[in-house]
């Protein structure tokens, strides 16, 4: 039987320190960001529940051509049904995904993060079915490449909503909050694409962009609004298990406050502009 050497564990402590410490820098600044999406995404799905889904429950549905022309079509039953529940679901996870991720709730009050999640979670495979029900029906109006991003994103979803209720039924719990994690990024991804496309117009003046979707800025869009949260909910998640190194989580710590940063001016102007008006005339009445 051999023994370990002191002078051994002394020098692995101080090369473990600095890892753990970043990987907390991490997690503050993924606290950080989760509550600046939900903030945003929150009033964003104020809005869409205000503008499309208001209009789909008072009968209105002309009004969806306003912002996306050829939305709506009266002839198209299926699509406009699978659209609608697709706005109307999206609205109700943005405005609940991120109470999911607040530890205090998940620990303190355990029955209401249950039936959240449950809530949540049927929201999210509702919306993904609406969404490729529209496609599947009508297709998108950027053709071939929008409609496999899109379809690629529902798919998507709808696994992530399956295995985080799956895993959570199990009571596995870690793999539960990873799919969670994965989830909540795809679930942002209709908020995010409303914002990219809003800095894209404002800093390059719509390069690439066309009206029928199908400029070249518009087909890396197609995939662009979801991929990279996939890959920072990756980063995350892996951050959490001490796993990476110093290094690695600095590097992640500030592509997390470069997207908080964009987040909050973009919420500014976008509540300004657009989101801000709509909610207000739909509290108002008006």
């Amino acid at each position: 039987m051999t023994t370990a050497d002191p002078n051994s564990l002394i020098r692995e402590v101080p090369a473990q320190k600095p890892a753990k410490t970043t990987a907390r820098l991490v997690r503050w600044c993924g606290v950080v960001l989760v509550v600046t999406v939900w903030v945003s995404a929150g009033l964003f799905g104020l809005y869409i529940l205000a503008f499309y889904a208001a209009a789909l429950f008072g009968g209105n549905l002309e009004k969806w051509n306003n912002i996306l022309p050829g939305l709506y079509q009266k002839e198209s039953v299926y699509a406009t049904l699978g659209i609608g529940l697709h706005f109307a679901m999206g609205g109700i996870i943005l405005m609940l995904g991120s109470i999911q991720l607040i530890e205090a709730i998940r620990v303190r009050y355990s029955r209401f993060h249950r039936w959240v999640g449950r809530v949540y979670v049927s929201a999210a495979l509702l919306a993904a079915i609406g969404g490729l029900v529209f496609i599947l029906v009508k297709g998108t109006i950027g053709g071939t490449v929008m409609s496999i991003g899109f379809s690629l994103y529902g798919i998507l979803m709808f696994i992530a909503g399956i295995q985080t209720f799956r895993h959570a039924r199990a009571r596995r719990i870690e793999k539960h909050r990873a799919w969670a994690l994965r989830l909540y990024a795809l679930a942002i991804g209709s908020w995010l694409y409303r914002m990219d496309y809003g800095f894209w117009i404002m800093l390059a003046d719509g390069a690439g962009h066309l009206d029928n979707f199908q400029g070249p800025f518009d087909r890396v869009m197609a995939f662009f609004f979801y991929i990279p949260n996939l890959l920072v909910a990756e980063v995350f998640i892996r951050s959490l298990r001490y796993k990476t190194s110093a290094v690695l989580n600095v590097l992640s710590a500030l592509v997390l406050l470069l997207m908080i940063t964009f987040l909050v001016v973009g919420t500014y102007y976008f509540t300004k502009i657009y989101w801000g008006p709509a909610i207000l005339s739909w509290i108002m009445g008006t």
